[in-house]
């Protein structure tokens, strides 16, 4: 790898660990933080696993320091980060099995290892093995979601493909299909669910019809998706 190269690809790392300080707090409760899984996908398919392991590992450690997050800001991250890497890989450049890794490494792995470091070295109290396991899926799923309409549009337009070569990353050549379009209007309804709940927070909005619009927008893409798909299948 050429020095200018090694330049470019510590630069993108840098930029993305910035980026996932500064955006990890948007819709963060304790236990679930979907921008955070939004970066670990991005820095996995970018640059691979052990790029976006030691990306994961410095965003938590720096929030850990200036955020007072506790231990999870690591168990709730890191795991995720590299299976989303080797999962990509492994996968030959399909950007669902990213996703798929963030998840299982972050909702299972993470969320069940999170339960140990909390209560026995964090001091949390009234917590069971599997506490975290809802809210770290539920965090990754948005989070994934997001992630992965972002890079299908670049992965369609050829700009992903450019990216990793630029990066001196493994590059693929990983076009939409018909199972990707309907993940994509799937994901569209996590999208409007974090949209939907942060304008709510921001704009104060207290009417019972926020309470339930981001789940009922969240069903409607779903519904969407589900008809998409089996209509396309059946006319074909």
């Amino acid at each position: 790898m050429t020095d200018s190269k090694k330049l470019l690809k510590m630069t993108v790392l840098s930029m993305l660990i910035a980026l996932g300080v500064i955006i990890s707090p948007i819709l963060r409760v304790e236990g679930m933080c979907p921008m955070a899984h939004f970066i670990n996908i991005v820095c996995s398919v970018f640059l691979g696993p052990w790029y976006s392991l030691l990306c994961a590992t410095l965003i938590g450690i720096i929030r850990m320091a200036t955020m007072g997050i506790p231990p999870i800001a690591l168990t709730g991250a890191i795991f995720g980060a590299f299976l989303s890497g080797v999962f990509y890989r492994l996968s030959k450049g399909k950007i669902i099995f990213a996703v798929l890794g963030e998840i299982i490494g972050t909702g299972v792995v993470g969320a069940v290892l999170s339960y140990p470091v909390m209560k026995f070295i964090w001091g949390k109290e009234g917590l069971s093995p599997l506490f975290y396991v809802p809210s770290f899926i539920c965090g990754t799923l948005i989070g994934g979601s997001i992630a992965y309409v972002f890079l299908r549009k670049f992965a369609d337009n050829g700009m992903l493909e450019r990216i990793q070569n630029m990066l001196a990353s493994k590059s693929y050549h990983d076009k939409s299909s018909l199972l990707s379009n309907t993940l994509v209007i799937a994901a569209f309804g996590a999208i409007l669910f974090v949209v939907i709940e942060i304008a709510s927070g921001i704009f104060k909005l207290t009417l019972p019809i926020f309470d339930v619009l981001p789940y009922i927008s969240l069903c409607v893409c779903i519904v969407t998706a589900v008809v998409y798909y089996i209509y396309k299948a059946v006319k074909k």
